[in-house]
């Protein structure tokens, strides 16, 4: 039983539908950004940091992944003027992250290359929001989220794809940052509305609870309806995850013919 909230969107039943289609280990997480603390209060179940922890965005974004929670979070529960709070819009990136010494000769070898890193990574500007809400898109508890995560393996993402492919084809182009791959994902997200998609990075797998085969895909809850749609339709057309193996010596003629019959 989720929280009811009145809405056109039923979200669980969206979410249930893309869980069985894809078999997902975690269901989509709703991301919504606010311009007043006290909007954020008035969600129900809403729950804070501990005062005076500093959290990175990744362990918050898995608190509420992996633990069900409905998490509140200002620049004041993630570590001060960084990408956690600048990806998301909550605050500017300090000096020392934009010129490039933060991370020069930790994963860069050169300060231009460390530079060049910040300059270029997706972010939601800086001065309209104060804070972001994590919750489970099924709770309801988001109406009109601003993004929703997906995590996925390889597998899983592609099938994905294929359904938001299946009747209004794009060709979509995914950009990676390396390190801070947030910025790929919810950064870019966030930003664009358009779905982003990221190979998480070293720190959102040590930090954030991301497993070594998934990969994340922000997307809008309209990206999320055609999905669903799409998955139904191909599964009726024997398309369906998980994928078998076919085998590495085997002609492909038989399976080809399930398929493709009279097209061959």
């Amino acid at each position: 039983m989720t929280d009811a909230v009145a809405t056109e969107i039923n979200y669980a039943d969206l979410v249930e539908r893309l869980t069985q289609r894809l078999r997902l280990r975690t269901a989509p997480l709703a991301l919504k950004l606010f311009e007043t603390v006290d909007e954020m209060k008035a969600i129900k179940g809403i729950r804070w940091p501990a005062a005076g922890v500093r959290f990175s965005m990744c362990q918050l974004v898995g608190q509420a992944r992996w633990l069900g929670w409905t998490l509140g979070a200002t620049h004041e529960n993630v570590p001060a003027n960084s990408n956690c709070g600048g990806v998301m819009g909550l605050n500017a990136p300090g000096t020392k992250y934009l010129d490039g010494s933060m991370f020069h000769g930790v994963w860069f070898a050169t300060i231009e290359a460390s530079r060049e890193h910040q300059a270029q990574m997706p972010r939601v500007p800086h001065g309209k929001y104060v804070g972001v809400v994590l919750s489970p898109l099924a709770s309801g508890r988001l109406i009109d989220p601003d993004t929703v995560l997906v995590y996925a393996t390889p597998g899983q993402m592609v099938t994905l794809i294929n359904g938001l492919q299946h009747r209004s084809y794009v060709r979509y182009q995914f950009g990676t940052t390396g390190e801070s791959a947030c910025a790929d994902s919810w950064g870019a997200g966030l930003a664009t509305h358009e779905p982003s998609m990221s190979i998480p990075c070293y720190a959102e797998r040590k930090f954030g609870g991301v497993q070594d085969d998934e990969m994340l895909i922000a997307l809008q809850v309209s990206h999320l309806q055609e999905i669903v749609t799409g998955l139904d339709w191909l599964a009726s057309h024997g398309i369906r995850y998980p994928i078998p193996p076919y085998g590495i010596q085997c002609d492909p003629a038989m399976a080809f013919q399930a398929s493709y019959a009279g097209k061959l």
